[in-house]
């Protein structure tokens, strides 16, 4: 793949590897990030994209290739590269002792700074659920509150790995609105998901990963379009409404945090 022009990118990555013993998981992988984008990777399990990831964000050590975030080299200054980040997890795990006003303020501690908890949680419409602990949330709120921790610091980028897994329609609809005031915002989102029309409403961008390697990039649209180029063609089944808009329609979008 091409060198990534790095004009207007946020993030950087050339010739990205990374081997476990003689496996390699992720092959020669350049990409870039621009700045303001939601930028998807989509990918099958082991594809690799997660790795590539934990790589970005510090959280593992390439073998090879360089990566920039925010113009710095995350190996020569990986403290810097964390501060300017944030990551919400998959399974994020809080401690059970602590409610949701102390856990921000826990969050802001490891930055040095100090934030204002009620104005973070009225951002994911958590106000009500200050003095809750974490644990007994729903999933949507674990959820929300989740993205709300990797805000604390104000990041320039924020990695999202598979955010509505395991969430209810009206949870999913509430958190991609969510991400959207997020990229309003002017916050770089990087997101995973194994959802397609998670990644169709949300990126901008897509990288698709199989076996290490990027197989393509480009937006949604454009890459719908170079498929029917190839001739590719489906049974077209002319429906208006699918059954999530019935549960929709029948239940209502607004939430149902318990």
């Amino acid at each position: 793949m091409a060198k990534p022009d790095s004009k207007n990118a946020i993030i950087v990555v050339e010739n990205l590897v990374k081997k476990f013993g003689d496996f390699t998981a992720v092959d020669g992988v350049s990409f870039e990030v621009h700045e303001g984008e939601v930028f998807g990777i989509l990918g099958p399990n082991g594809a690799g994209k997660t790795t590539t990831l934990e790589i970005i964000e510090t959280l593992q050590k390439q073998t090879d290739g360089s990566i920039t975030v925010d113009g710095i080299n995350t190996i020569e200054h990986p403290w810097e590269v964390k501060a300017r980040i944030g990551v919400q997890l998959q399974q994020a795990n809080f401690y059970p002792e602590l409610n949701l006003i102390e856990l921000l303020r826990m969050f802001a501690a490891m930055y040095d700074i100090e934030v204002k908890p009620m104005e973070m949680l009225k951002k994911v419409q958590l106000e009500d659920k200050a003095k809750s602990y974490a644990n007994k949330l729903s999933g949507g709120q674990r959820q929300r509150f989740s993205i709300a921790t990797t805000l604390v610091n104000n990041p320039r980028v924020i990695f999202l790995d598979e955010p509505t897994t395991g969430l209810d329609p009206q949870a999913r609809i509430n958190l991609w609105e969510m991400i959207r005031e997020i990229k309003k915002s002017g916050t770089t989102v990087v997101l995973t998901t194994h959802y397609m029309e998670e990644a169709e409403q949300l990126c901008d961008r897509l990288a698709i990963m199989d076996h290490g390697k990027i197989v393509k990039i480009g937006t949604p649209k454009q890459l719908i379009t170079d498929l029917l180029k190839t001739g590719f063609k489906k049974e077209v089944k002319v429906q208006e409404a699918n059954l999530e808009d019935v549960f929709i329609s029948l239940t209502g979008r607004h939430l149902r945090d318990e």
